[in-house]
């Protein structure tokens, strides 16, 4: 008996922990829940996604064709919505990011699938190391979208 209420007493704090956190004093503070990207052609998108990032694929509503949803983190998700007309250019400045354990070695990987990369500047493929100490590079998926992945200490 003991036991079963130590085990709830354990569950009831860790939620209003975890609430403590989302709705400090008293008000909400937002929670990312996802980023949707328009794309042109939605089985290449996520193939680039799935392949050249690793993201998972997780289960979307719509069974449609036309979504495609990947796990960013235990709250968070990249929908992909297929649709748009054309591929757009996008500005460096607009993008998304990923932090990875080593940029040297996530570069392996962007090889493999031959995706060009670039630094900050846009003058070298090799990184850019932020006055912080952080390596970063970026590159494009198939509709010019543009992604950083970084090593940055979560």
């Amino acid at each position: 008996m003991k036991r079963n209420l130590y085990c709830l007493s354990f569950l009831i704090i860790s939620v209003l922990g975890f609430q403590t956190n989302v709705f400090a004093q008293g008000k909400q503070k937002p929670v990312l829940n996802h980023i949707a990207l328009y794309v042109f052609n939605l089985e290449k998108s996520t193939q680039f996604y799935r392949d050249v990032l690793e993201l998972e694929i997780t289960p979307e509503p719509f069974n449609d064709g036309k979504h495609t949803w990947f796990k960013l983190g235990d709250y968070s998700q990249l929908h992909l919505i297929e649709g748009a007309k054309q591929i757009t250019p996008h500005e460096k400045s607009s993008h998304i990011c990923f932090s990875v354990k080593s940029v040297k070695e996530f570069i392996v990987l962007l090889d493999k699938y031959q995706v060009d990369r670039i630094n900050m500047k846009g003058d070298s493929k090799s990184p850019t190391i932020r006055p912080d100490g952080v390596s970063q590079i970026y590159f494009q998926d198939p509709d010019g979208y543009w992604i950083e992945v970084n090593d940055a200490k979560l």
